[in-house]
């Protein structure tokens, strides 16, 4: 029997390199300039390094483009360009609004379309705040390579405190944060890539688990979240985004309601919860654009009730101490 010859040293090395895992970041950053050293340092350190790492400035005005410029002469990888200015919307939201307008999410598939993606094996969104210890990349890796159906993850993060600390941000299991997504290529081609609006990283993820591919975050994966803590204000316009994005990605009214008795529990004490809430109804008031896809608005709800249905059992076991630590809407 016909045996077929062995490959020769130059095949050996392009075999290899295709098994090589091939990282693309790209990270879309504004008046990071507080940061974006050890930001830049962490990405520089990893054990496994990305192929190739492209930042977006969205018009800094605190040097942070400037200080990329000469970070982007001592890392080999990294290419650094200007996004085009901001303006306003055709729904009349300025410049300001950037989070309403996702601008820092348009801006990443700005930086993609400046590349052949299908080069690489993997796309990561890395936030211009968000410093990665040295083994990230290279355990990550290796989880997308344990695990086949594995499409989109990341790892945890943490805050730093007052008090000199740092503090988990607690999140899902299944959900990513929006800071350090990572998505396999074919995962990402699937979902048809990044939308552009409001709860953009809650469709993502929800689209992954519609087309097959498995969610999740790993938590002995944790990095460090270095972004100042918001003033009061500021977080109370952020819980009535988020209550805005729940309105847009379909989660019902029940869901809603008891996540709104989490949320209370961050400071402001019970105004974060209302907040929450005035973002839901805010948005259906004005009839805020959903998710028009009813394939994407069915399979949500499902998925909402089979969670919230898993979480009846569980709750009841508690004793009622844990109960009142940890109240229904952290398991759902």
């Amino acid at each position: 029997m016909p045996t077929s010859p062995a490959p020769t040293h130059e095949q050996a090395r392009v075999l290899k390199a295709r098994e090589q895992p091939r990282i693309l970041i790209v990270s879309p950053v504004r008046n990071e300039a507080r940061h974006i050293d050890k930001v830049a340092r962490g990405v520089a350190a990893q054990e496994l390094a990305p192929v190739r790492w492209v930042a977006i400035d969205d018009g800094s005005t605190d040097g942070t483009y400037e200080l990329l410029k000469e970070l982007e002469d001592e890392i080999d990888f990294l290419t650094v360009m200007r996004a085009p200015a901001v303006t306003a919307g055709p729904d009349g939201r300025g410049p300001k609004d950037r989070l309403a307008r996702a601008i820092e999410v348009h801006n990443f598939n700005l930086a993609l379309a400046e590349v052949d993606s299908k080069q690489y094996t993997h796309v990561m969104k890395l936030d211009g705040d968000i410093e990665l210890p040295a083994d990230y990349l290279r355990v990550l890796m290796e989880r997308f390579g344990d695990d086949p159906s594995l499409g989109l993850a990341g790892g945890v993060l943490v805050e730093p405190t007052p008090e000199g600390g740092t503090r988990r941000i607690l999140i899902p299991s299944h959900h990513v944060h929006g800071a350090l997504k990572c998505y396999s290529r074919a995962c990402f081609e699937a979902i048809g890539g990044v939308q552009e609006r409001l709860g953009w990283d809650t469709i993502d993820g929800t689209y992954a688990r519609m087309r097959g591919f498995q969610t999740r975050n790993f938590r002995d994966l944790v990095s460090i979240h270095h972004r100042p803590i918001a003033s009061a204000d500021g977080r109370l316009r952020g819980r009535a985004r988020h209550g805005e994005c729940a309105y847009i990605t379909h989660y019902g009214p029940l869901w809603v309601w008891l996540r709104s008795l989490k949320v209370a529990r961050n400071n402001p004490v019970g105004l974060s919860g209302i907040a929450f809430i005035y973002g839901y109804v805010r948005a259906w008031i004005l009839r805020v654009e959903r998710v028009p896809d009813r394939e994407y608005r069915r399979f949500t709800r499902r998925e909402i009730n089979r969670r919230m249905w898993r979480a009846l059992p569980a709750l009841a076991r508690r004793p009622k101490s844990a109960r009142e630590q940890r109240p229904l809407s952290t398991v759902v």
